[in-house]
């Protein structure tokens, strides 16, 4: 469990809260309740695709995040525009540990603005600074 102090550096700086497995782990199961986790588990799933050496194993988690995440109608669609979309589908031609870079940005950029405040308010991290 983090300290107060530590659990404190989260409210400026969704990047702090999301490598910290505490934190991460309190984040998704705020976002459970609130169903809204398809995110943060877009965000997970995307950085542990850019840490795979594998080129096979690579295009095969590609096609799985694109199919969780990416595809019109996909069961945990994430809210991307069209543009991003786009460039996320090309990309996938041929999968580079950068394919999802830009959807990742725009996600984290969503979770920032909209996640993170609802997540300072909730109880999950009112009690984590006490």
């Amino acid at each position: 469990r983090p300290s107060p102090e530590e659990a404190l550096q989260w409210r400026d700086s969704l990047e702090k809260l999301l490598q910290n497995p505490y934190g991460l782990a309190s984040f998704l199961s705020f976002l459970r309740s609130e169903f809204s986790e398809e995110n943060a588990e877009f965000w997970v799933a995307c950085e542990d695709y850019k840490k795979t050496k594998s080129p096979v194993k690579m295009a095969e988690k590609a096609k799985k995040i694109y199919e969780e995440f990416i595809q019109t109608e996909a069961p945990k669609e994430v809210n991307i525009d069209h543009f991003t979309k786009a460039v996320t589908m090309k990309n996938l031609v041929e999968p580079s540990p950068t394919s999802f870079d830009m959807a990742q940005k725009r996600i984290f950029a969503l979770m920032e603005k909209d996640s993170l405040p609802r997540f300072v308010r909730s109880e999950f991290y009112q009690e984590l600074i006490k």
